[in-house]
């Protein structure tokens, strides 16, 4: 339990602790390498600290005027720290034990942890107009902490780090996530305070690996998984070509990646997560909603923190050569929306059909801060969230589509006649459509479909509609139906029905 003291009392703990150490065989005061010189703590919340320390030793934390002091047992200590404001400059933060501490240039902020895979990896180095963002970025009050890659089969209690925080310079930001780093340059134009970024990200990894034992413990569909934890992370033998063996890990499965990438983290107080993931799962369908849930209740329960903004990217349209299977993700990543506090960016319009990592990562990264600046910080913008589909009504032949954040109405995008719808009737069988926006609600029509039952919209995985709300956000694929024996157009082509 924390024991605040006076800020006056520091001089005479000082000179205790230097008697102690004078006298005293001791093992270092250590915590964790996300504490560390340019650190960004998470305003206006209580903010953990911890480390470890020999059993029954005294350990004080100062930083500004808070001075908050504990015992380790059993080799651990933590404290926390009463809410914080945000910096307006930088200041020290002093650990002390039988030895001392300090960490310089720390400020609090807004700290966001950005994980996923090759998408939210993808660096402002690769991302469209490289050279200019590179160039452009000097910003010391946007700070970035990079995870190493690494698998483990018990948790950890610390990460390997060789950069720690790095201030945004021109020099270090082109490794930067962008899609983290952009959205915190978006965010800290309307909140005027420092920003800190912890990419923890890998390229074409699995949802599973992300997720810890209480998330897949939470969600019945995952049993299979949740009753044989004992069994994760999976062993794996290679063989080179020498024939030489080597025992690793399958840093696919289940546990692999959170034991030693996201459980050291935890409990660093962060405002909310963004993630990027789901190429890897592709053809899993809504048993990726249900492994979705499992990652964002596993998160939340650990972090304790309540329901903090989990804030994703739904996976732009790629050639996979599976044509439903991708869809399948859409609808399951749309549905991860009822669970609370979530935000989804849509990225139909700008995809890269022959890329998988399509290179706007601005406006991925907008759409993001759009979720954020509206739900997690109360700012106002126009819109916030794509149109989603709402309701669905049949009137004689036509079938009318009601969507959500729709707001001042839905539009074609590039002015062209409405694109990706198709309608069915009894007989599932999808056929290409007309289709005409109607205030919040487009109106589906096709010759031969006199009594229509079910419509499908981006039904594909090259989709790349063009309806959008008054905003200029794109609108989510979707389905009215569930079914699974439907018989799509042999191409789904994106050209509307002749009028």
């Amino acid at each position: 339990m924390n024991q605040r003291q006076p800020t006056c009392h520091l001089t005479q703990l000082l000179a205790l602790l230097a008697g102690l150490a004078a006298v005293t065989a001791h093992a270092d005061v250590r915590l964790p390498a996300i504490f560390n010189d340019h650190m960004v703590l998470q305003r206006d919340q209580k903010v953990p600290v911890w480390g470890w320390a020999d059993e029954g030793e005294l350990v004080i934390v100062q930083f500004r005027d808070q001075v908050v002091q504990t015992r380790a047992k059993d080799g651990k200590w933590q404290v926390h720290l009463a809410p914080l404001k945000a910096s307006t400059r930088a200041n020290d933060f002093l650990v002390l034990g039988r030895n001392r501490v300090e960490f310089k240039d720390v400020l609090v902020g807004e700290v966001w942890f950005c994980s996923g895979q090759s998408n939210m990896e993808w660096s402002v180095a690769n991302s469209k107009n490289a050279k200019e963002e590179i160039a452009a970025a000097s910003n010391p009050r946007i700070r970035h902490f990079k995870v190493p890659h690494a698998t483990a089969t018990t948790p950890q209690t610390e990460v390997k780090t060789t950069g720690g925080w790095q201030l945004t310079t021109p020099e270090v930001a082109g490794s930067f996530t962008a899609v983290g780093y952009f959205f915190a340059r978006e965010i800290q134009k309307d909140l005027d305070v420092p920003i800190g970024l912890i990419g923890c990200n890998w390229g074409g990894t699995r949802v599973e690996p992300w997720t810890p034992p209480i998330g897949f413990q939470q969600v019945p569909a995952l049993k299979n998984i949740s009753t044989n934890l004992a069994n994760f992370p999976q062993q794996i033998t290679t063989k080179s070509k020498d024939g030489k063996e080597t025992k690793g890990i399958n840093h696919q499965s289940a546990l692999a990646i959170y034991n030693s990438m996201v459980h050291p983290l935890i409990p660093y107080a962060i405002r909310g997560a963004l993630w990027y993931q789901g190429e890897s799962n592709n053809g899993e369908g809504m048993l990726y909603f249900e492994k979705k849930k499992a990652l964002i209740g596993g998160w939340r329960a650990l972090w304790k923190q309540g329901d903090f903004p989990f804030l994703f990217v739904q996976l732009a349209p790629y050639r996979y050569n599976r044509p439903d299977a991708l869809p399948g993700i859409w609808e399951a990543q749309t549905a991860t929306l009822s669970i609370p506090n979530t935000g989804m960016a849509v990225t139909t319009d700008i995809s890269t059909i022959g890329n998988i990592h399509p290179p706007d990562k601005q406006t991925v990264s907008h759409r993001l801060a759009l979720w954020a600046l509206a739900k997690t910080y109360n700012k106002p913008v126009a819109s916030h969230a794509s149109p989603l589909f709402d309701t669905l009504k049949i009137d004689g032949d036509k079938a009318r589509v009601s969507f959500k954040h729709a707001e001042g109405g839905l539009k074609s995008l590039n002015g062209q006649p409405l694109t990706w719808f198709t309608i069915a009737g009894a007989d599932k069988k999808f056929v290409e459509a007309k289709a005409e926006a109607k205030g919040n609600a487009v109106v589906v029509s096709a010759p031969g479909v006199g009594k229509p039952v079910a419509v499908r919209f981006g039904w594909h995985e090259l989709a790349e509609p063009n309806l959008a709300n008054a905003a200029g956000l794109p609108a989510s694929p979707f389905r009215t139906d569930k079914w699974t024996d439907a018989v799509m157009p042999g191409a789904a082509a994106p050209v509307p029905a002749k009028k």
